[in-house]
């Protein structure tokens, strides 16, 4: 009896010396997705998988568990570009901004989104539009 309480006791120390590592990792995690320069991706596609596909999964049919994710495919909200920059740069509800992403970036992960998974909107959006979309500093 002893020996199984003083295990459970070492077992609760060691989760909880793990809180503040935890911690910072989930920390830097989020600032890794406030910040540009976390990522070097220019590409669309690039972007996508190492920002968006964790929540709305690599097929971009989103999913649902401790959150909704919408999905974006065959998504008719993508037919204006507008939609999707604004969302990217300010979020909504559970989705993070990430304006710290360039004008590019943005752009480049927006159409990439609106030419794949069903999307069909070739009409691409350029930088100058996600300037227009920022809000005013």
């Amino acid at each position: 009896m002893r020996s199984r309480l003083t295990l459970a006791a070492a077992a609760a120390a060691l989760c909880l010396s793990c809180l503040p590592a935890m911690a910072q990792s989930t920390d830097a995690q989020s600032n890794a997705f406030a910040t540009a320069d976390r990522f070097s991706y220019q590409d669309g596609e690039a972007l996508y998988r190492a920002i968006c596909q964790g929540c709305h999964m690599p097929d971009g049919k989103g999913a649902e568990g401790a959150g909704i994710y919408p999905s974006l495919a065959s998504n008719p909200n993508l037919e204006a570009g507008d939609y999707p920059i604004y969302m990217v740069v300010n979020g909504r509800k559970a989705m993070p901004s990430f304006e710290g992403l360039s004008d590019a970036q943005v752009a480049a992960v927006v159409n990439f989104i609106r030419t794949h998974f069903g999307n069909g909107y070739t009409d691409p959006v350029t930088p100058e539009d996600v300037t227009s979309t920022r809000p005013a500093e």
